[in-house]
């Protein structure tokens, strides 16, 4: 592969603005998807080009990406959207988001094997995967799927018919506060 595995315009997403805090948390799932894709790119370069320049950028971006922006998307869901959620006391929608509060835990367990391993590849020290590094990669990626589809079709629809514009307005204005973006 001659081309570079580092994707030019990462995060790149139809304009959102923390105006509309929902779409703002879909665009970030999206950003998540061309992640977790990058990943993937990174996974089949290393078997033919080692952690060269281009495997150790993909790397770091991928770090970056669950380093900082991640975090930040899980607690704007856990602040704005499970709350609303769990005190409607609906018990099929108690259950999903006792679920994806779950998926977070295990997502930022996961992060932290999947970390190592990046690590390793971005500052050189890794030039293949052994079986254990795919399994902490696979783990990872794997964990994203059915939250993101659940959030999508099914919490996020159903917390904002709860919130009025009030609280969507404060819901965007902490979350833009949140990224330094005041």
């Amino acid at each position: 592969m001659n081309q570079p595995i580092r994707m030019a315009s990462l995060l790149a997403t139809p304009a959102v603005g923390f105006e509309q805090p929902f779409e703002m948390l879909a665009a970030c799932h999206e950003r998540v998807n061309r992640m977790l894709a990058l990943l993937e790119r990174l996974r089949a370069h290393l078997p033919g080009h080692g952690a060269d320049e281009n495997a150790r950028q993909a790397a770091r971006d991928v770090m970056r990406y669950f380093d900082l922006a991640a975090p930040h998307h899980h607690q704007d869901e856990e602040l704005h959207v499970f709350p609303p959620l769990l005190a409607a006391g609906d018990p099929a929608t108690v259950d999903l988001v006792r679920r994806l509060q779950r998926d977070h835990v295990q997502m930022e367990s996961g992060w932290r094997e999947a970390r190592k391993v990046l690590d390793a590849v971005a500052s050189g020290e890794r030039q293949a995967l052994a079986s254990s590094d795919e399994a902490a990669l696979d783990l990872f990626a794997g964990l994203y799927g059915d939250h993101i589809q659940a959030e999508e079709g099914l919490a996020y629809p159903a917390a904002a018919q709860l919130l009025d514009e009030a609280a969507l307005a404060a819901m965007g204005r902490e979350m833009m506060r949140r990224r330094g973006a005041a």
